[in-house]
């Protein structure tokens, strides 16, 4: 009886140390952005991080220690962001990892999780606009939901008549 009461007792105190570990972005036009152990870094011997931030062309990783910055990454850009922590813990580790998809939120200067934003559908594909950008009745819209009423940028994804759209110049 008493094993069995130590046994479940040694259950209940194991945890799982990815659930604890979360980022930070600091509110820049640089993706800049910082581990956080939610209470953990007490406990554990230590976290090791390793970032990396995807965008379009190709993947950056950060140089130096914390935080880490990525310059390159363009605020136009959808970012797709992703952290391997490796967990030290009594001569045990524990890797963790997670990804999540980044844009730039100009009316909040800071970058932003795409799925905090208004429920996006799937992007199955575009269509490529070679050609002088053409106004007729229907708007266009950016990623983001917001009307694009003037001039579309070179570069820039968009929505116009329920197709998807990238202007190339």
């Amino acid at each position: 009886m008493i094993l069995m009461v130590s046994l479940g007792l040694q259950l209940q105190a194991q945890q799982n140390w990815c659930d604890s570990l979360s980022y930070s972005i600091f509110p820049n036009t640089t993706l800049t952005v910082t581990g956080n152990t939610n209470g953990i870094s007490n406990i554990v011997d230590s976290v090791y991080w390793n970032f990396t931030a995807c965008n379009a062309i190709t993947c950056y990783t950060p140089q130096g220690n914390n935080p880490y910055s990525f310059p390159l990454i363009n605020m136009t850009d959808t970012v797709k962001l992703c952290y391997d922590a490796f967990v030290y813990w009594f001569g045990t580790t524990t890797i963790c990892n997670h990804c999540d998809s980044l844009v730039y939120d100009q009316n909040m200067y800071t970058w932003i999780v795409f799925n905090r934003m208004s429920n996006p559908v799937g992007l199955p594909g575009f269509v490529i606009e070679e050609d002088e950008v053409r106004w007729y009745n229907d708007v266009a819209y950016d990623m983001l939901g917001k009307a694009l009423t003037t001039e579309i940028p070179i570069g820039t994804m968009y929505f116009r008549g329920g197709k998807k759209y990238i202007r190339l110049r």
